[in-house]
């Protein structure tokens, strides 16, 4: 696969959290913290209703649905530290604050998940002030959550992409986005205007018509893979260079463009009709 070459300067790097930097779902394992049943038959019917935006069901929840109701700040930290980290995203995030000859990042997680669950998980990781996600408003007597101030979820993501490239002085085309799923739609289309990078950690085929490159692993680095080669503009062995630099080897790369085909045969002509 050839490579390009996007010029050196400040490079703008956002990422989703759920199943993009995590194994699981934020919301399952809070369910399963306060024992609420039929988690993902909840969120299948509001998705299927178009009640509320792709990935905003869990802050939807915590507000109206009544096994919800006993949730709190703690339970949303807890719930965080029980999240199932990707592998290496400290590394990850170092070697992206570090930069590459000429190439600086500042990295931004942008999740529909409550942002305490989000700090909690990746505390000590990615910096709070580098974290956005639903923010929730507490009662001071009852501790209840009694407002969902914001969700970034669809177009919300689009405005706190488009406010952080402002506040950087980050063009359009210097603004790369990582996500996984339904939710990530609407930003990687607008970055994709753009011409910045877009980067899919799922196979699913709906984000990855959408997404310039797709990476599947189950460790935070292989992001890296892509950022490289689209952007620094390296081949693979260069690649291979850096990894082996922090002591990682690259197993199994396999480069392969997926072409989803359903072929059916055409009815006769004629068929079904009664004379």
């Amino acid at each position: 696969m050839p490579t390009r070459k996007a010029a050196p300067g400040h490079y703008l790097i956002a990422s989703d959290f759920d199943q993009t930097l995590s194994f699981n779902d934020s919301g399952i394992v809070l369910s399963e913290l306060i024992g609420a049943s039929n988690f993902l038959t909840k969120v299948r019917g509001l998705s299927d209703i178009h009640l509320v935006q792709q990935g905003a069901e869990l802050a939807y929840l915590l507000r109206h649905d009544p096994e919800f109701r006993c949730v709190r700040r703690e339970h949303l930290l807890e719930a965080g530290q029980q999240v199932r980290l990707k592998q290496d995203i400290k590394r990850f995030v170092d070697c992206l604050n570090a930069g590459v000859e000429g190439y600086d990042f500042s990295f931004y997680v942008i999740s529909a998940a409550p942002r305490a669950v989000v700090q909690s998980a990746l505390e000590g990781i990615v910096p709070a002030n580098h974290i956005f996600g639903a923010e929730c408003e507490y009662d001071e007597a009852t501790g209840e959550i009694c407002a969902i101030t914001r969700v970034p979820a669809g177009y919300g993501k689009v405005a706190i992409l488009e406010a952080l490239a402002t506040e950087l002085q980050v063009s359009p085309d210097r603004t790369i986005y990582v996500g996984d799923g339904s939710s990530d739609l609407h930003v990687m289309l607008h970055v994709n205007s753009g011409d910045g990078v877009t980067i899919a950690v799922s196979e699913a085929k709906h984000i990855t018509r959408i997404a310039q490159r797709t990476v599947v692993s189950d460790n935070a680095l292989s992001v890296l893979v892509p950022i490289l080669e689209e952007v620094v503009g390296w081949d693979a062995a260069r690649i291979r260079q850096l990894f082996a630099s922090h002591g990682l080897v690259l197993q199994e790369w396999d480069k392969a463009r997926t072409d989803w085909v359903t072929v059916r045969a055409y009815p006769e002509v004629g068929a079904g009709v009664v004379r």
